[in-house]
Parts: structure tokens; C-alpha cells; sequence
């Protein structure tokens, strides 16, 4: 039995076989995905991923320690004095390119989460086609042997064709019928 995701036609002793290379398959997508990142996606995540660390945390409180330090101590040249507006500027700077590299990097992580929800809807809507290719030769194959579905409503419905298009404005007209604006033009 050949695998969809890698072309693998080693054969499977269990579900855990099956699950492993699955697993294997995605864990290959996402080095591949973090392989092709660009330098900019790279050196942005590098960033964020250090800022939302304790070691940035203390390097900060150091450093704003030490310059509070230094600019209230007596005796001292006060390049900053009380209330820090130089500090000030710095820290806002600094927040600024941060917040820039924050959002590239999750600007990244948005892209790698689009691709995978296209790559779970292509797979659902496969699985949907199987299965309603498989009800329909389940039929064919009840009536050959004689076999009574008696007339199952369920099955009639199940057994056709399901048109994305047709859902999505199905759940658009619910979502419109749900919103607040709609449940107030009823009240009225």
C-alpha cells in the first residue's frame, strides 16, 4: 500500500507504523518550510524567540539597574539624569523594533498556519470524495447481492457529491443570520 504524504510502499505491520511515518512525512514538511525561511523570517524569529525569554528579561532589568545606577549615584556624571528621558527614548526605540520583529515572525507563523489549513482542508475534502465514492460502490454492491438499504434517507443524501462552494455560503448565511445586526433587524 503506497502513502499519500511520502510515496512510502513499505508495508505496515500496525496504526503505529502508519502514524509514525505520517508523523515523520509532517516533521520533513515543516524542516523543509524552516529550511526555505529567508533571512529576514530567520534572523526576525532568532529575535522574537530571544525576546520572549527570562535571559532578556535579566539582561533589561541589569541594564536599567545599572543606568538608574549610574545616573543617581552622588559623585557621579549624570549623562541621564532623573527622570531619564535618554532611557526613555532607548526603551521606546527599542519596543518599536521589537514589536516590528514580533510581527514578522508571527506574520511567518501565519503563513506556515495558512498552509497547513489548506493542506488539512485538501485532505478532508479527499476524505469526503473517498467517502462518498465508497458509500456509492457500497450501494452498488448491496444491490447486486440483494441486499435492502431500505430507503435510508441518510444514505441517499450521503452518497452525493459535497460542493465546498455550497457550504461556505451555507455557513456565511448562518453566520449572517447569528450576527448581532441581523438579531436586531428581526426585533424590529
Amino acid at each position: 500500500m503506497k502513502n499519500r504524504l511520502n510515496g512510502s510502499t513499505q508495508p505496515k505491520v500496525c496504526a503505529d507504523d502508519l502514524t509514525r511515518e505520517n508523523v515523520q512525512s509532517m516533521r520533513r514538511v515543516e524542516e523543509m518550510a524552516l529550511a526555505n525561511r529567508s533571512r529576514a523570517d530567520r534572523m526576525a524569529a532568532f529575535i522574537a524567540g530571544f525576546c520572549g525569554s527570562m535571559p532578556f528579561v535579566w539582561l533589561h532589568a541589569a541594564a536599567f539597574a545599572g543606568w538608574i545606577a549610574l545616573n543617581t549615584w552622588p559623585g557621579l556624571a549624570h549623562w541621564d539624569p532623573y527622570p531619564f528621558t535618554f532611557l526613555t527614548l532607548v526603551v521606546s526605540l527599542e519596543a518599536i523594533f521589537l514589536s516590528s520583529f514580533i510581527l514578522i515572525s508571527q506574520n511567518y507563523e501565519l503563513r506556515i498556519s495558512d498552509r497547513r489549513n489548506q493542506l488539512d482542508l485538501q485532505i478532508n475534502l479527499l476524505t469526503e470524495q473517498e467517502n462518498t465514492k465508497m458509500i456509492q460502490m457500497l450501494e452498488r454492491i448491496a444491490k447486486k447481492v440483494g441486499a435492502d438499504s431500505g430507503g435510508d434517507p441518510d444514505i441517499r443524501i450521503l452518497k452525493e457529491n459535497t460542493n465546498p462552494e455550497k457550504l461556505v455560503a451555507q455557513i456565511e448565511q448562518a453566520q449572517h443570520e447569528d450576527s448581532p445586526a441581523a438579531t436586531v433587524a428581526k426585533k424590529n
